[in-house]
């Protein structure tokens, strides 16, 4: 039986990210207030040259510092700090949800109500769409964007920027690894490969993710963004 969940971290690397950074906490924070579990936010500042480091501790958030130059060992970093708190290492991991998203993403207010109604309904993993912040994007090039998109219907792609899963399903997977880029993809594989994690498809949580064309992995969304639609 799936274990009710009783709290949730939120984990977010960051690679200078002072511009994107604070509309991506704010955000986090008002999807906390409407949770209705406690939440943990954790921000992981990989290599930060920049003011990442005084907007993160400026809201509030624990701050864990690394130079992995990985969003892998990043996201892995955050949620070993998140997990192997007193608090949370109490609790069964099968009640702990993992969140991730990015420094460049800003998550809707109903985010994490609808990864626990999700998680509550059978879901040991949600693997939620991205939008580019259509500030970002030609007209054109959103045009062609909205084009691949069926409203009501997950396309399935996997993005670190809206992912859930739940604890135990996660260290059973062996969590994220140290990779430059497609982490999450890889994680996301290894969870489905287990015959006894639920894997869920969603577009309930949809986030807004920059639009630019050169991110902080040398491929990302940002390298999909600039391959698929070029302005």
């Amino acid at each position: 039986m799936t274990a009710r969940l009783r709290r949730t971290v939120v984990v977010v690397p960051v690679h200078d990210e002072e511009d994107l950074l604070g509309p991506c906490l704010a955000a986090l924070r008002e999807a906390a207030d409407e949770a209705g579990l406690p939440v943990d936010v954790v921000v992981v500042l990989d290599d930060c040259r920049d003011g990442s480091a005084d907007v993160a501790r400026a809201a509030g958030v624990r701050v864990v510092e690394v130079d992995h130059g990985a969003v892998g060992a990043a996201r892995a970093a955050g949620i070993r700090d998140a997990l192997g708190r007193p608090d949370v290492a109490a609790l069964p991991p099968g009640a702990v949800w993992i969140a991730c998203t990015d420094a460049d993403t800003v998550v809707p207010p109903h985010w994490l109500r609808a990864q626990h109604a999700l998680a509550d309904g059978g879901a040991d993993v949600v693997v939620g769409t991205v939008r580019p912040d259509p500030r970002d994007l030609t007209p054109g090039q959103l045009a062609a964007w909205a084009r691949t998109r069926v409203p009501g219907r997950p396309n399935g792609h996997v993005h670190g920027a809206n992912l859930g899963v739940r604890a135990d399903a996660y260290l059973r997977a062996g969590g994220f690894a140290p990779l430059a880029e497609h982490e999450d993809v890889d994680l996301v594989d290894r969870l489905r490969a287990d015959p006894d994690v639920v894997v869920v498809a969603s577009d309930a949580t949809d986030v807004v993710t920059s639009g630019r064309a050169v991110g902080r992995t040398p491929g990302g969304y940002a390298g999909y963004l600039r391959e698929a639609f070029p302005a």
